[in-house]
């Protein structure tokens, strides 16, 4: 049995190694976002870029919805936006007194929500049942979302003018936010090449299918975590509720509030499609680092007094990483 299962993380391994190398025909550089984006897709959870414009974020949404055989939407979210404008809603027939759905763009398997932060807080409310309950609401009438279902969002965090901070609970119901960054000066070489060269825009292939991804999903759940790594998430996220019963008492003025519970699950799901990724079917303490930063920096609210001193949530869970003890 664990055999089995170890060839069936080698193999799901080399088709998202296929999907990753689809993707960098048109992507250059980036990894660490793509690998993220693909973790997402695994573990089934919803996806937050946050960087500055013209660094890919709606390029490489748009280039894996193309390698995947699913149905793909766009929102551009602005100020002036509605609920109806993302999940839809009902239209009146004055001739019968009738009324018929029209379903929104939420109504995709890979859904792309560009710049989600320039949207007013009663559409990011519309949002909260799509993301978290995979269903959509319309009148009397509730309406199942067709897995895989995946919210992919994109926002810029130095413009002020005309966008609306998230509230926690919608941040809370992405399972990794992931900082995006400039590329190195190599790979802006080869962009240039690829994008304003004189051959064509590169093409990719379909890949991947939904019955794929939901049987890769599959087996994420079945990657073994040991109990002590379970406890070592534990201590993970607990020490940013109590850093002082975690021993890291510098940091306790700087946490307004600690990451949930969903935070230890979402780390548990993670992990397993890092280690699926990597062909193994078992997760270790380094598969739990290496994402930590992107599941927990978005749950961790910090104080005032931590602002005033530049410290981020990063720099939060970066000294609890560097001083929890590793089973």
């Amino acid at each position: 049995m664990a055999t089995a299962q170890t060839d069936e993380a080698a193999r799901l391994g080399e088709r998202f190694a296929a999907l990753r190398a689809e993707v960098a025909k048109v992507l250059v550089g980036q990894e660490a976002m793509v690998h993220r984006l693909l973790l997402g897709i695994l573990a089934g959870g919803h996806v937050l870029l946050e960087g500055v414009p013209g660094l890919a974020k709606t390029l490489v949404v748009r280039t894996l919805a193309a390698c995947i055989d699913a149905s793909f939407s766009r929102i551009q979210f602005t100020p002036d936006m509605l609920p109806g404008d993302v999940t839809g809603t009902q239209v009146y027939n004055p001739r019968d007194g009738s009324y018929t759905i029209k379903k929104g763009p939420i109504f995709g398997n890979l859904v792309l929500a560009d710049e989600i932060n320039r949207a007013p807080a009663k559409v990011q409310a519309a949002l909260l049942e799509a993301m978290q309950e995979r269903q959509v609401t319309l009148g009397e009438q509730t309406f199942r979302l067709e897995e895989p279902f995946l919210v992919l969002a994109t926002q810029n965090p130095i413009e002020q003018e005309g966008t609306y901070p998230l509230p926690e609970a919608q941040l809370d119901r992405f399972l990794m936010k992931v900082r995006v960054t400039y590329p190195s000066r190599e790979e802006e070489l080869k962009i240039i090449d690829r994008m304003a060269g004189p051959g064509a825009e590169p093409k990719v292939n379909r890949v991947m299918t939904p019955a794929d991804i939901l049987s890769a999903r599959e087996a994420v759940r079945q990657v073994f975590v040991d109990d002590k790594v379970k406890r070592y998430v534990v201590d993970l996220v607990t020490a940013t509720r109590d850093p002082v019963a975690a021993k890291l008492p510098q940091l306790k003025s700087l946490i307004e509030y600690g990451a949930s519970v969903r935070a230890s699950i979402n780390l548990v799901k993670v992990a397993k499609a890092n280690a699926l990724l990597a062909g193994r079917n078992y997760i270790s303490p380094h598969d739990v680092k290496t994402i930590a930063h992107d599941v927990l920096r978005h749950r961790i609210l910090v104080t005032y007094e931590a602002e005033a001193e530049e410290k981020t949530s990063d720099h939060i869970i970066s000294t609890i990483l560097e001083n929890i003890e590793v089973p």
